[in-house]
C-alpha cells in the first residue's frame, strides 16, 4: 500500500530514488548480513538528519530527564535516539524516550498550513496497528542495548497534549530534558506551545 507523502525532488532525483529502491528490493546480500549492511541504502539526507540527531543528543548529555517526541510516525527519531543512549550513555536507565502520536496522520488542517494537496485529513497515516510493529522492533534495539531488561521506550497513542497532560500527572517527578516537535502543521502545534507555557517551562532543558 502508497501513503502519499509530499517531496520538492525532481523527477530525475525521484528516478534515481526508484532505482535505489529497486537495488534494495534486489538485495543479493544474504540475508544473516543485510542488516549490518544496510547503510547501503542510507541516503546522505537520511544520514545527516541522523547526525543532526546527534549533535542534539550531545547538548542533553549533562542533563537528567526524559525525551520526549511528539509526533512519531514511522518512528525512525526513536529508533535513533534510542541507539544514541546506547551508544552515548548506555548505563542511563532513566534517560526514557517518549513518543506521542495518534498514528491517525493529521486530524485536522488549518489555511496556516498551506495548500499543497497533501495537506489534508489524515495525510502522513500509517498502516493499520502499525504502533503494535514499532513497540517491537524498539524492543529488538533495546535488547542491543545494556540494561535492556529496563524499558526506556515508550509509546504513547492519541492526542498529544491531551495524552502528555495524563502522564505527567500519573509520573510527577518527570523532567524533559529533550522535546522534539514533529507535527508538521499548525493546529497540533500551538496546543502543544500553549501547554509549554504553563507546563513545559517547568519540567524541560532543551526543545526544537
Amino acid at each position: 500500500m502508497a501513503i502519499e507523502i509530499k517531496s520538492i525532488a525532481s523527477n530525475v532525483e525521484l528516478d534515481n530514488r526508484n532505482k535505489i529502491y529497486n537495488l534494495f528490493e534486489n538485495c543479493p546480500i544474504p540475508n544473516n548480513e543485510r542488516l549490518s549492511n544496510s547503510g547501503l541504502f542510507v541516503k546522505r539526507q537520511d544520514l545527516t538528519k541522523q547526525l543532526f540527531f546527534n549533535d542534539l543528543y550531545a547538548k542533553i548529555l549533562g542533563v537528567h530527564g526524559v525525551i520526549m517526541e511528539f509526533g512519531v510516525r514511522w518512528g525512525q527519531n526513536m529508533v535513533t535516539l534510542n541507539n544514541l543512549r546506547g551508544i552515548h550513555e548506555p548505563f542511563n536507565h532513566s534517560r526514557k524516550i517518549i513518543g506521542f502520536d495518534t498514528f491517525n496522520g493529521f486530524e485536522k488542517v488549518d489555511e496556516k498550513d498551506g495548500n499543497h494537496k497533501i495537506i489534508k485529513k489524515g495525510a502522513f497515516s500509517v498502516t493499520q496497528g502499525y504502533e503494535t510493529y514499532l513497540e517491537k522492533v524498539l524492543n529488538y534495539h533495546e535488547s542491543e542495548c545494556p540494561l535492556s531488561h529496563i524499558n526506556k521506550n515508550i509509546i504513547i497513542k492519541g492526542d498529544a497534549p491531551i495524552m502528555l497532560e495524563t502522564y505527567l500527572k500519573e509520573h510527577p517527578e518527570t523532567i524533559i530534558a529533550f522535546a522534539y516537535f514533529d507535527f508538521d502543521v499548525y493546529e497540533p502545534t500551538k496546543k502543544m506551545f500553549r501547554f509549554n507555557k504553563t507546563v513545559f517551562n517547568k519540567r524541560f532543558y532543551y526543545r526544537i
